[in-house]
């Protein structure tokens, strides 16, 4: 009789294949451990990116701002420009946004020659404490 015939041998080879397998608990244990962790990267880079969206948006808005001086100096006592007319008078690159990191589209106020660019903030409403100067 051979080694891998004799009846003990079997034995051992099956038992062996069934302690290799995983069970439910240690699937679970896994399936935690991955969930906790990328909680913990959405924890840490949520905050980052409302941040991120707030610097972009104070960016574009001085472009906006610095593009609608332009168009006052060079439209004396010309009414305060829209972002469509400033894109279209080629005043603001087309490559620029015309609109905040929410999508909303940015408010120009002109008193003389003092322009001011607003954004309503992720709430997109203007007029709330999370406006964007």
């Amino acid at each position: 009789m051979t080694n891998e015939q004799h009846p003990f041998h079997r034995t051992r080879s099956i038992s062996r294949l069934r302690n290799s397998g995983m069970t439910l608990f240690e699937v679970m244990i896994v399936v935690i451990i991955i969930a906790a962790i990328g909680t913990a990267v959405g924890v840490a880079v949520l905050p980052q990116l409302k941040k991120s969206r707030i610097k972009q948006t104070g960016t574009d808005a001085q472009s906006v701002r610095a593009a609608s001086v332009l168009y006052l100096a060079e439209n004396a006592g010309g009414e305060c420009p829209t972002t469509e007319a400033l894109v279209s008078g080629d005043y603001l690159d087309k490559s620029k946004s015309t609109t905040d990191a929410w999508g909303n589209e940015f408010q120009i106020e002109c008193d003389g020659d003092n322009v001011a660019v607003l954004s309503a903030g992720p709430d997109g409403q203007f007029g709330s404490e999370d406006d964007i100067p």
